[in-house]
C-alpha cells in the first residue's frame, strides 16, 4: 500500500518535529551541565568533572581543568573533553575574571583533557604541551579515538571537531613567570601517558597532577607504564604541595592521602597480574580469580578495570622477560 502525498507530508512533519524535539532536548541537556569554578588557593581555581566514563548523560564532563589568575593574565590547565565543555569552561573563567587568557597548558593529550581547546584558541591563548604527545597526535590512534568518542558523544563531537595541536612543544622540564607567579612544568612521563606533565604554581604550592592522580573513581590505566607511574607519584610528594588538583576527582589539601588510592590500585594490579604472568596463568583465569571487591562498587570499574588488568598483565609479562 502506497502512502498518499498528504499522508507522506504529515509523516515528514512528524519526523521533523521529533528531530527538532530531540535536538532541543539535547541542547537543553548540554545547558544543564554545570561547570562551576572552585577556588582552592589565593590564585588557583578548578572545575571538577563527574565520576565515571564519558556518556551522553554526562556529555563527556568527566575530567578536571583549572586556571590561575595572575596580574598579567590567566593560565589555564587542560581544556575538558568537548568543544562545548571548552566554551563552558571559558564562560566559567569569565564569571571570575575578564583578564586575557594567556596560555593553556595541556597535562597530556587524552581526549577528555584537550577536545575543549578550540574555545581557548579562539580567545587568543597560546597552547603548550610536551613534545612526547606529537607521535600520538599526528598518528592514527588520535583520529581513531576521536571517531570512537563521536559514537558516545555524537551531540557534542562532530566531523568538524579538530585535533588541535599545541602552539609550542616542550621538551623536558620548563618554567615561566607571569604576573609575578612562577610556574614549573615538570615532565613526569611516560607514566599514565607518554607526555605526562604536572604544573606547580610555586607561590600557592598548588600542583596540577593531570591523570597521575585519580580521586573517587577507578583510574584509567590501559597500557600505561605503571612502574614509572608509581615512581612519578613519589616524585610528586617531593614538591611538598599544599593543594593537589587531580585529573579526576576532588582537590585535596592532604597530598599523601590523596595519592594513596591511585598508588594502591596500581600496586594491586601489578601484584595480582604479575603473579599470574609469572605462573603463566591465562589472563581470563587470572582476572576471574582476582578479588576486585575493594573496587567493584566504584565509578568506572566496569568501564576501566578489565582493560586496566589486561594491560598490566601484558606489561608484567614484558617486565618478567626483561629480567631473564
Amino acid at each position: 500500500m502506497t502512502a498518499s502525498p498528504k499522508r507522506g507530508l504529515r509523516l515528514l512533519r512528524i519526523i521533523s518535529g521529533c528531530s527538532l524535539a530531540l535536538f532541543a532536548a539535547a541542547a537543553f541537556a548540554a545547558d544543564a551541565i554545570s561547570v562551576k569554578p572552585v577556588q582552592v588557593s589565593e590564585h588557583v581555581w578548578y572545575v571538577q568533572g563527574q565520576s565515571g566514563p564519558a556518556s551522553a548523560a554526562n556529555q563527556g564532563y568527566i575530567s578536571n581543568a583549572g586556571f590561575v589568575l595572575t596580574a598579567e593574565g590567566i593560565v589555564v590547565i587542560d581544556a575538558l573533553g568537548t568543544p562545548a565543555l571548552g566554551r563552558a569552561l571559558l564562560a566559567a573563567i569569565r564569571s571570575i575574571s575578564a583578564a586575557p587568557i594567556r596560555r593553556v597548558i595541556v597535562t597530556h593529550y587524552h581526549s577528555d583533557h584537550f577536545y575543549g581547546l578550540p574555545a581557548f584558541k579562539a580567545a587568543g591563548a597560546e597552547i603548550w604541551a610536551h613534545q612526547r604527545a606529537r607521535d600520538y597526535l599526528e598518528g592514527s590512534v588520535a583520529a581513531a579515538r576521536l571517531d570512537q568518542r563521536r559514537g558516545v558523544l555524537a551531540t557534542w563531537l562532530d566531523q568538524d571537531t579538530p585535533l588541535l595541536p599545541p602552539d609550542r612543544w616542550l621538551d623536558g622540564n620548563s618554567s615561566f613567570v607571569l604576573g609575578g607567579l612562577h610556574f614549573d612544568l615538570i615532565y613526569a612521563g611516560p607514566a599514565h601517558a607518554p607526555d605526562d606533565m604536572v604544573v606547580l604554581v610555586r607561590e600557592d604550592q598548588a600542583l596540577f597532577t593531570g591523570d597521575l592522580v585519580f580521586s573517587g573513581r577507578v583510574p584509567f590505566v590501559g597500557d600505561a607504564d605503571s612502574r614509572r607511574w608509581l615512581a612519578a607519584m613519589d616524585e610528586l610528594l617531593r614538591h611538598n604541595p599544599k593543594v593537589i588538583v587531580p585529573g579526576h576527582g576532588a582537590a585535596s589539601r592532604d597530598a599523601a592521602a590523596d595519592l594513596v588510592f591511585t598508588r594502591d590500585y596500581l600496586r594491586y594490579l601489578r601484584a595480582a597480574m604479575g603473579k599470574a604472568a609469572a605462573d603463566m596463568m591465562p589472563f581470563e583465569e587470572a582476572y576471574q580469580q582476582t578479588d576486585w571487591s575493594r573496587y567493584q562498587s566504584m565509578p568506572a570499574f566496569n568501564a576501566a578495570n578489565r582493560s586496566n588488568a589486561y594491560g598490566t598483565y601484558l606489561l608484567m609479562e614484558r617486565e618478567s622477560l626483561q629480567k631473564r
